[in-house]
């Protein structure tokens, strides 16, 4: 059997390959086959040279077959393979165990960064091989537990290594640390607002989508980020995960269980969103998983792209299908979309007076549908601040960050408890069939939410997305039992002054 394999990847998981390589005589040439992509053809000058560098001089054709052979091949991860099965042919290098190798060579045989290095840990841990790694890639691998790796500095320094000449150093497994975000903006730093400070703490609490209305200036962006000062630390669960999404794409983690926060601009595409290209790349709806997806200017993103979010919003995953392939990204994420009323954002401003034609304020209307709204649990009007609250300079405005962010993590932790056994780690994914066995209702809460539900137009999602939210905002009040105050805010959430405001 052939010990020497990389990776290639496809979608968040990576795909052994096994490298074969035969030298027969005749003029020089190198080629490579098994579907291999631009980068991994440019492959065979950087090997060459890296080669060179630590003696070993090529002759005659070379062939590198990359198996299996109907897998498409991409990226600079297979430089180290390529390297080392050649040297294993000609340079009488030996690598005695099945082992992975990745790294982009350097000229001077040096090894670069590549992205993917966690996906090929999971990989090494499954079918229990050993993997060899750049430098540079060893501190994210040093959170995957029980994996035999090796920090591989240069080429030469591998094939010593093999030859049983010196000894890599081990990459040593490492539990990742909390160092708390610092709250910018603080939540004490915001005036006024503390219905929608409410909606933040119960939509970090149960994970909930939330949808925030207001003017032009009304603070909705700075609402939206002062989200990532109260969220509670990823678990250790969801920690493999973002690291398997960030890896995949080379994005290194600054914070390691700090949540994602992506902020995506309303000139974005459906592919940059949600995910595939050539390559199958996951979209920032998926790099945002476990974390907060922030769209500004909801109403601005393109109707392909909106509609495009329904699904992952509704399952927590997306499936991504391209002529190349099918994958599927997890979606878990938490998304906070802004928006005005109105073209010119003054519709039902207390102040200003709106300049939208009717028309305009239809269209306007229009492009948020039925299906998306009814997907967002948290509906929120961000009123305009009275003059005296804009120019107050002293004092506090209310809590800290840091005292809504313990309540948070302490009602997080009650979700986790009691829904651990079914894989859930927050309300917002609570099933249908455990909401309706599970989150139980007194006889009183059931009569107010029928009369409530006899003035209020609801779907049975939204019905859904009512209790579940009434179940964090009790979990947030320490309270076993869903009470008629909880189901009360719940609805003034869902059918509020935000909504009415979008309708037509």
């Amino acid at each position: 059997m052939n010990s020497v394999s990389g990776i290639t990847l496809r979608g968040v998981k990576a795909v052994a390959v096994e490298v074969e390589v035969e030298i027969t005589g005749g003029l020089f040439n190198i080629s490579v086959v098994g579907l291999p992509d631009a980068a991994v053809r440019e492959a065979r000058e950087r090997v060459r040279a890296a080669l060179r560098s630590v003696g070993i001089m090529l002759r005659g054709r070379v062939a590198i077959n990359l198996a299996p052979a109907d897998v498409p091949k991409e990226g600079a991860l297979l430089d180290l393979a390529i390297a080392v099965g050649i040297a294993c042919v000609q340079g009488g290098i030996k690598v005695k165990r099945p082992s992975l190798f990745i790294g982009e060579l350097a000229l001077d045989g040096r090894l670069r960064k590549v992205r993917g290095a966690v996906p090929a840990a999971f990989l090494a841990r499954e079918m229990g091989w050993d993997l060899y790694l750049p430098e540079e890639n060893a501190e994210e691998v040093s959170l995957v537990e029980n994996v035999s790796a090796w920090r591989v500095k240069s080429l030469g320094d591998l094939f010593a290594h093999l030859k049983g000449d010196i000894e890599l150093a081990r990459v040593e497994h490492c539990e990742a640390e909390y160092d708390p975000p610092q709250a910018d903006p603080d939540f004490s730093d915001i005036k006024g607002q503390a219905v929608a400070k409410r909606a933040l703490e119960i939509a970090a609490a149960g994970h909930h989508n939330l949808l925030l209305v207001g003017s032009p200036g009304s603070g909705k962006t700075l609402l939206a980020r002062a989200l990532k000062g109260i969220l509670p630390p990823l678990s250790d669960e969801e920690l493999m995960e973002v690291l398997l999404l960030r890896s995949t794409v080379g994005v290194k983690a600054s914070a390691i269980r700090e949540r994602p926060f992506r902020s995506v601009h309303h000139t974005a595409s459906a592919v940059a969103i949600c995910g595939g290209g050539s390559t199958l790349r996951p979209g920032e709806i998926s790099l945002a998983s476990r974390g907060v997806l922030f769209l500004d200017e909801f109403p601005e993103f393109t109707r392909d792209v909106l509609e495009a979010l329904r699904q992952p919003l509704e399952d927590g995953q997306i499936t991504v299908s391209r002529a190349s392939g099918t994958v599927v990204y997890p979606a878990k994420v938490l998304m906070i979309a802004a928006c005005n009323p109105c073209p010119c954002g003054f519709a039902g401003d207390p102040v200003e007076h709106c300049s939208c034609s009717p028309s305009a304020l239809d269209r306007y209307r229009r492009r948020l549908s039925g299906p998306i709204l009814d997907r967002i649990d948290l509906h929120i009007s961000i009123p305009r601040l009275l003059p005296e609250e804009l120019v107050s300079l002293e004092g506090k405005c209310g809590e800290s960050s840091s005292v809504v962010a313990e309540r948070v993590r302490t009602a997080r932790e009650i979700q986790v408890n009691r829904w651990s056994e079914y894989g859930i780690n927050s309300n917002s994914e609570i099933p249908e069939r455990l909401l309706r066995r599970k989150v139980l209702l007194k006889p009183e809460v059931k009569n107010f939410l029928l009369q409530a539900l006899n003035r209020v137009r609801l779907s049975g999602r939204g019905l859904s997305r009512v209790l579940k939210v009434s179940r964090t905002i009790a979990d947030l009040s320490a309270s076993d039992d869903i009470k008629l105050e909880h189901v009360a805010e719940a609805l003034s959430y869902r059918e509020g002054e935000a909504l009415s405001w979008m309708k037509i």
